[in-house]
């Protein structure tokens, strides 16, 4: 019966009729800023369907905070784990190293910073400390965790990192294999074949650790928060296992820690404009390989976030509806939508983003 009811939604969503209520959906968000314009006066933004907005780090303040309450909304901080650039003005040797021995350029100017350097990692989780204790936010959702790489386009950029002198003796301490006295060229290639599995694990675990730590600190300093991440929406052997073989990104790993998983299945960024049920697959993969169905009660959950604004290839007013019901299917228990100053710029796009969360309803969690 559920199967034939998320079947019937879907149609009417494709015919233009107004989709039936989710129960299972429990969050419905926009990300990228508070959507104020979108608040009628002496209106809340959760009677415009909305239950959560996802901000950046940096732009949450007391008025922020007190301003969700009163719009009846959670409001979840986005934090920057490896793409806090400016760090490296300051600590060049945090640059990460590619198979050449040199600082790596960024990838099409997406700088990342070497997750090995303990100065840097010790500097990001001073800042989640301040963040977590200054003010009392609903979860916090990492952002770029991955190795230094832009894969947020349709042909992505990924190269092979992490030969940085502390990383190599950090990876014979930890896992027992000795590299020979020889330049990082030579090392890079034996690691990149000799020890591949093992360097991509110990890659993986670096990361993973970085999890670990900042679940810590969100215990320790305001139990209760929701701790998601925002990670790339490929399979397991999409681009030849990409996602953990270049990203770095350890998904069963990291779940030890995470409440929430928000893959980035943006749709027409990544290639598929005209074929918006890829979101669902992607979901759909995802809910398989983490053991997750969207039943009331489960430890993990899922709440992608969809593309509604134009990058790179536009997404039309009349594609809103449908791409929201690929991102609102079970496993699916959330959605939220990229993002709120690209809606805010189309605005013949907020009237179906809010028809469509008010028919769906559900409730915050």
């Amino acid at each position: 019966m559920l199967a034939l009811s998320v079947v019937a939604a879907s149609c009417l969503v494709l015919a233009g009729a107004a989709p039936e209520a989710r129960p299972w959906v429990q969050m419905r968000g926009i990300y990228g800023g508070a959507p104020r314009e979108m608040v009628p006066a002496g209106g809340r933004l959760v009677d415009q369907g909305v239950n959560a907005i996802f901000v950046g780090s940096g732009g949450i303040n007391d008025e922020l905070v007190t301003w969700a309450r009163e719009q009846g909304v959670k409001l979840y901080a986005e934090f920057n784990t490896m793409h806090a650039a400016e760090y490296l003005k300051d600590h060049p040797d945090a640059a990460p190293v590619g198979v050449d021995g040199q600082p790596c350029p960024p990838p099409d100017g997406w700088q990342g910073v070497a997750p090995a350097h303990e100065g840097y990692r010790r500097w990001r989780m001073d800042a989640l400390r301040e963040l977590v204790a200054r003010v009392p936010i609903d979860g916090v959702w990492l952002d770029y965790h991955h190795s230094q790489a832009n894969w947020e386009q349709p042909e992505p950029a990924m190269p092979d990192t992490g030969f940085e002198p502390y990383s190599l003796a950090r990876f014979q301490q930890e896992t027992g294999i000795t590299l020979p006295a020889a330049p990082v060229t030579r090392l890079a290639r034996l690691l990149l074949t000799t020890h591949r599995e093992r360097w991509i694990r110990w890659r993986c675990d670096v990361f993973t650790d970085w999890v670990r730590e900042i679940r810590a600190i969100l215990d320790a300093t305001r139990p209760g928060l929701l701790l998601g991440t925002f990670h790339c929406p490929w399979s397991d052997t999409d681009r030849d296992g990409a996602l953990r073989n270049k990203l770095c990104i350890d998904l069963k790993a990291q779940a030890r820690y995470l409440d929430v998983f928000s893959p980035m299945p943006y749709h027409a960024r990544f290639g598929h404009a005209t074929d918006p049920a890829w979101i669902s697959r992607q979901v759909t993969w995802l809910g398989g390989y983490l053991g997750i169905r969207g039943e009331p009660g489960e430890r993990h959950r899922i709440w992608p976030i969809v593309q509604l604004a134009d990058w790179g290839e536009t997404v039309a007013a009349g594609q809103v509806a449908e791409v929201l019901d690929h991102g609102s299917r079970r496993p699916a228990t959330g959605v939220m939508v990229f993002h709120w100053s690209g809606l805010a710029a189309r605005p013949e796009k907020i009237p179906p983003l809010r028809e469509f969360y008010l028919a769906i309803g559900g409730a915050a969690r």
